[in-house]
């Protein structure tokens, strides 16, 4: 009995510590991309959600700095992605605004680098963001 109220509160503990530790993740804080095709940078607040990590879509710059109004601003950018371990992000879904397609991302952090890579079959791409704050 004493065993299965220990094992209880342990699980209890964990499942409310695997978000705390979400955030904390080196990942999370506000990247910027680089320019699209349509040569607007954006600004994505990468989040803790739950135990996992989703993006969005903060704020749009043209090529001379100006922010922009885009109908993609507050939106999702990718969701549901899980730490690998040693800088690498994977799983999930990530929308590809200007082809609106989803693909499953695949990232790799490196100090204040963050690679995005995502396939949709045998087309990819990739960009490096920069780590803009935490």
């Amino acid at each position: 009995m004493r065993n299965a109220i220990r094992n209880s509160i342990l699980s209890a503990a964990l499942t409310l510590l695997i978000p705390a530790f979400a955030v904390a993740d080196p990942i999370v804080g506000v990247w910027k991309t680089e320019p699209d095709r349509k040569n607007l940078t954006s600004h994505i607040k990468i989040s803790a959600c739950g135990d996992k990590f989703c993006g969005k879509i903060q704020s749009a710059y043209d090529q001379s700095g100006k922010e922009v109004n885009t109908p993609n601003i507050g939106k999702r950018l990718f969701w549901g992605v899980a730490s690998k371990g040693g800088g690498k992000y994977g799983g999930g879904d990530f929308w590809i605004p200007v082809v609106n397609v989803d693909v499953e991302p695949q990232m790799t952090l490196s100090g204040n680098s963050l690679t995005v890579r995502g396939c949709e079959n045998a087309i990819c791409g990739h960009q490096t963001w920069t780590r803009l704050s935490k």
